[in-house]
């Protein structure tokens, strides 16, 4: 912050501190005169009122706030009846319990992220808001309001307040509002702040070979979704353990008090939790610590196979085969395939009616990356029966592409590891209209 020693300039207009100032320490919520803007820093030049001068006797006259941090109003009267309005959150400010606490464009869960945020960082509550139920990552309505807010480097936009402490802070240094906040044990503190995944997820991101549908199933820990309440949902585990506190037992590893369950870091990204259920042996399983929210990954891997799926669309979207008909695709991911009889039974099920969805999510192991352009699979629909998947690598041509069937027997997981034995090769050519 840039100080001035005194203010000879003409006042422009008043502007509303929202960010309170360090020295001198004028809280936020107070209308201060300004006298200048500089449209290239980006800051107001505002001036200092003596009560506040008086504690800081070499304080100048005036200082430099940057734009976000002050709301420029005409004249005074507006200014102090805004100022008015502001009275009850002027000084309160929120400091996030959780890394990667989201501000969202609009308050909603479902919004656009605009600004990601670290533990421990403060931010400015400008307003309380109406906004859509904050929904847990269980189904549960998470308890909390929606804030209009603003962060020190000038983002705003809108926090859910479950994962925020409020707090009151009367202007000067933000540092010494951290230092006096309550001593906790920071290892779990980072447990409880955020949600743990199946080891299985960390392994899919390690070989970028993202799976959307075990993915979008968001299997969990959540150690504090509520209250004395943590919950356990896998494929084959779904539990809830109602328990009094946490306590440390040794390096790094903690029991819940009235609940058969305890954990225990194994790094600052892997929790080994253990259970036991009606006098049973000792389960234990291991979760991990995502780089980034699931619902980016999402995002980015649904994004990676749609242009997977725009290069095949752009290149027919109509292809011809002179032995198994044709096979057509749509904008939104459907495809249509016409004459392939020669295909049944072994590759294509009677029932299928011709018509269904592609995915392409399937990973090639490195020696078949080296030879095929990828594989795909389609959905076919049909009267009786669910979706037939039917797997193909494929082979991007100038006059078209080339399929290879792959039977599922030859897939791990979600990863094509190797050929047929007795390859079935369909040249398809591009239809020109």
């Amino acid at each position: 912050m840039v100080l001035f020693g005194s203010c000879t300039n003409r006042m422009v207009g008043w502007g509303l501190l929202l960010w309170s100032l360090e020295e001198p320490a004028v809280p936020s919520g107070t209308v201060l005169p300004v006298y200048s803007e500089s449209k290239l820093d980006r800051v107001w030049e505002v001036g200092i009122p003596e009560v506040y001068r008086s504690a800081f006797p070499n304080a100048a006259h005036s200082v430099k706030v940057p734009f976000a941090k002050l709301e420029f109003i005409k004249s005074k009267g507006a200014a102090q009846k805004q100022a008015a309005a502001f009275a009850q959150l002027a000084r309160i400010y929120g400091e996030t319990l959780q890394d990667g606490l989201p501000i969202r464009e609009t308050p909603d869960n479902s919004a656009k992220r605009v600004y990601r945020l670290r533990q421990g960082e403060v931010i400015k509550i400008l307003s309380l808001v109406e906004g859509a139920p904050a929904i847990s990552t269980t189904g549960d309505s998470l308890p909390g309001e929606w804030y209009q807010v603003l962060t020190e480097d000038g983002n705003r936009g809108y926090c859910f307040s479950y994962r925020l402490r409020l707090f009151e802070h009367a202007g000067g240094p933000l540092q010494l509002v951290r230092e006096t906040t309550e001593a906790t044990d920071p290892d779990l503190e980072n447990i409880v702040s955020q949600t743990w995944w199946p080891e299985s997820y960390g392994t899919m991101i390690a070989l970028n070979k993202i799976d959307l549908e075990e993915l979008s199933r968001q299997w969990r820990f959540v150690p504090v979704q509520d209250r004395g309440i943590a919950h356990i949902y896998l494929p084959t585990i779904d539990k809830t353990f109602s328990y009094t506190q946490i306590r440390a037992e040794g390096d790094r590893s903690w029991r819940f008090e009235g609940a058969p369950l305890q954990m225990r870091l194994r790094s600052d990204t892997t929790l080994e939790v253990q259970f036991t259920e009606n006098g049973s042996a000792l389960q234990t399983l291991l979760f991990v610590a995502l780089p980034e929210d699931v619902e980016d990954i999402i995002r980015k891997e649904t994004a990676r196979r749609d242009q997977l799926f725009r290069k095949i669309y752009t290149l027919g979207p109509v292809f011809r085969s002179d032995n198994y008909g044709i096979l057509s695709f749509a904008s939104e991911g459907r495809f249509s395939w016409s004459g392939y009889e020669r295909l049944i039974p072994w590759v294509i099920p009677p029932t299928a009616q011709g018509s269904g969805t592609l995915s392409m999510g399937l990973f090639l192991t490195p020696e078949l990356g080296n030879a095929y352009d990828g594989a795909f699979t389609l959905y076919l629909e049909g009267p009786a029966a669910p979706e037939r998947a039917v797997h193909f690598l494929y082979t991007l041509e100038s006059q078209g592409f080339r399929l290879e069937y792959v039977p599922s027997a030859n897939l791990e997981g979600v990863t094509v590891t190797r050929r047929a034995s007795s390859p079935m090769i369909i040249y398809f050519f591009k239809v020109v209209s």
